[in-house]
C-alpha cells in the first residue's frame, strides 16, 4: 500500500501571482497623446485655428483660464519625447495629426511645413523602435470649417475625406495603425450637444446629426486611408459600461437609452451597419443612401477607449434629458474623481465577444489612464503609486478577459506625459511623465519605471 500523506498535512500553498501583469507573446504596449494637448506652436509654420484654440481663448472655457497654446512644446521638443518613449521600451505610440495644420482653414492643399513636422516625427519613432499609430482627428476641428457649421454640416465630411487622402499619401508607408476619428461620441456630444467641449453648442438631442457625420466621416477616411496604401485601419471609441442606479424598471429603462446612446450609436453603425433600434428614428432624416455601408468599412481593429462605468438614473420628468449620472460609491477615485473600476473593463471585453462575435475584429485598448496630480519631491522623484496599482490591475484585467478568449493585442495608456486636459487645463495630470509647464522639464514618474519594467518582463513581447 503507497504511503498516505498525515491527514492533517496542508494543501500545498497556490503559486504566488506573477510580480507584473502576464500578456500573450506579442502583446503591444504604448503611450497615447493628442495634438492640441501636446504640441503647442499654435500659430507656427501656417497652422490654422481649432476649434479648440477658439474654445479655450473664450473667457469661463477652461477651469485654470489656461489655453494649449504652447501646452507641452511638443511640436519643438518631439526628439526628447520620442527618446523617452524609446527609453521607456514602448513598442507603439497613438498620436495624433492636427488637422489645420495641414489644412489650415479645412480645405485647399496641404500646409507643407505641417506635413513635414508628422514625416519627422513618424521618422523619429521609426528609428526609435516605436510604431506609429496616428488618429487624424482628436477633436481639433479647424475653425473655418465650424464656422460653416462644423460637424452638423455634412459638407464636412468630404473636407475630412480630402485631408485624410492628403495625410495617408504622406504617411501610409510607414504608419503602422490609423485610426480616423478619436472618441465620436464624445466629440459629438460633448461639443455639440451638451456644450463643454468645443464648439460649445449645447443642442441636446439636435446635436445628433454631428454623431452621424463624424461616423460617415469615420467611413470615407477609412476608404481614403485603403486607397492611399494603409494596411491597418481602426477606431477609438470611448466605452463604459452601464450600471443602473437601482433594480427600479425606470433607473433600467434610462440606463438602456444612455447605453444605446453612448455604446451603441458607435458599436453598432460600425460592426453592423445599423443604429440601436430605439435611436433609429432620431435620425432617418440625417441618413442618405449608402451612408450605413459607409460607416461599416471593414476594421483591422476595434480600439477601446476605456475609463470608467456609468450609473445612470431616470431624471425628473421636467429634465432636458431623460436621464442622469449618479455617483458610483464604494470604489477608489482618481484626482478627477473617476471612480477605479478595473473588472469593470474585464466586463466589457467580455460582453464586446459575446455581443458581436464574428463582427468585431482583434481589439486594442487605444487609452486607459488616470490622473494623479503629485509633483517631483526634494529629490526629483515622482511617487504615485496609485498610477502604479491601476496599470498593474487594469492590465491583469485585460490578461483575464484573454484567457476568456477575447482577442485583445494592445494596451496604450493615457498618456505618456502630463499635457493640457480640454476644460480642465493643466489641473489633471495623466502622464507617465511629468511636466513643469513653466520650463518644459521632463521627469519621468515611478510609474514609468514601473511600466518599462513590466514591458522588459514580458514573454518576447514585440511591444
Amino acid at each position: 500500500m503507497p504511503d498516505q500523506p498525515p491527514a492533517h498535512e496542508p494543501a500545498p500553498a497556490p503559486p504566488p501571482a506573477p510580480a507584473f501583469p502576464q500578456l500573450p507573446p506579442g502583446f503591444r504596449f504604448g503611450t497615447s497623446t493628442a495634438s492640441y494637448q501636446i504640441e503647442g506652436a499654435s500659430t507656427e509654420d501656417g497652422k490654422g485655428p481649432s476649434i479648440w484654440d477658439t474654445f479655450a481663448h473664450t473667457p469661463g472655457r477652461i477651469n485654470d483660464g489656461s489655453t494649449g497654446d504652447v501646452a507641452c512644446d511638443h511640436y519643438h521638443r518631439y526628439e526628447e519625447d520620442v527618446a523617452l518613449m524609446q527609453q521607456l521600451g514602448a513598442g507603439g505610440y497613438r498620436f495624433s495629426i492636427s488637422w489645420p495644420r495641414i489644412q489650415p482653414t479645412g480645405s485647399g492643399p496641404a500646409n507643407v511645413k505641417g506635413l513635414d513636422f508628422y514625416d519627422r516625427l513618424v521618422d523619429s519613432l521609426l528609428a526609435h523602435d516605436v510604431q506609429p499609430m496616428a488618429t487624424l482627428y482628436h477633436w481639433d476641428l479647424p475653425q473655418a470649417l465650424e464656422d460653416d457649421g462644423g460637424w452638423l454640416n455634412r459638407a464636412t465630411i468630404d473636407r475630412f475625406a480630402d485631408y485624410a487622402a492628403i495625410v495617408g499619401e504622406r504617411l501610409a508607408d510607414r504608419v503602422e495603425h490609423w485610426i480616423p476619428v478619436n472618441e465620436p461620441n464624445v466629440a459629438s456630444m460633448m461639443g455639440y450637444s451638451i456644450g463643454m467641449h468645443a464648439p460649445g453648442r449645447a443642442l441636446m438631442f439636435d446635436g445628433l446629426p454631428a454623431a452621424h457625420h463624424l461616423l460617415v466621416a469615420h467611413g470615407r477616411a477609412v476608404q481614403a486611408l485603403r486607397a492611399a496604401g494603409a494596411t491597418s485601419i481602426g477606431c477609438a471609441n470611448n466605452h463604459a459600461p452601464m450600471w443602473p442606479a437601482t433594480d427600479l424598471p425606470e433607473d433600467i429603462g434610462a440606463t438602456k437609452l444612455f447605453d444605446a446612446l453612448w455604446n451603441g450609436m458607435f458599436l453598432e453603425p460600425m460592426l453592423l451597419g445599423r443604429y440601436p433600434v430605439d435611436l433609429a428614428p432620431l435620425l432617418v432624416e440625417e441618413i442618405h443612401d449608402g451612408d450605413m455601408a459607409t460607416i461599416r468599412q471593414p476594421l483591422d481593429f476595434y480600439g477601446v477607449n476605456y475609463y470608467n462605468p456609468m450609473r445612470i438614473a431616470a431624471a425628473d420628468e421636467d429634465a432636458e434629458m431623460p436621464f442622469e449620472m449618479r455617483e458610483l460609491v464604494g470604489y477608489p477615485v482618481t484626482d478627477f474623481g473617476w471612480p477605479v473600476v478595473p473588472d469593470a473593463l474585464r466586463e466589457w471585453l467580455i460582453m464586446l465577444r459575446a455581443r458581436f462575435r464574428a463582427a468585431l475584429p482583434p481589439i486594442m485598448i487605444t487609452e486607459s489612464g488616470c490622473s494623479y496630480g503629485m509633483g517631483p519631491d526634494e529629490h526629483g522623484v515622482v511617487d504615485d503609486q496609485p498610477r502604479i496599482d491601476y496599470l498593474d490591475a487594469h492590465l491583469r484585467a485585460v490578461a483575464t478577459a484573454i484567457q476568456r478568449g477575447v482577442d485583445v493585442r494592445g494596451y496604450y495608456t493615457w498618456s505618456l506625459m502630463d499635457n493640457f486636459e480640454w476644460t480642465e487645463g493643466f489641473t489633471q495630470r495623466f502622464g507617465l511623465v511629468h511636466v513643469d509647464y513653466e520650463t518644459q522639464q521632463r521627469t519621468p514618474k515611478r510609474s514609468f519605471g514601473w511600466y518599462a519594467d513590466m514591458i522588459a518582463a514580458q514573454p518576447r513581447s514585440l511591444g
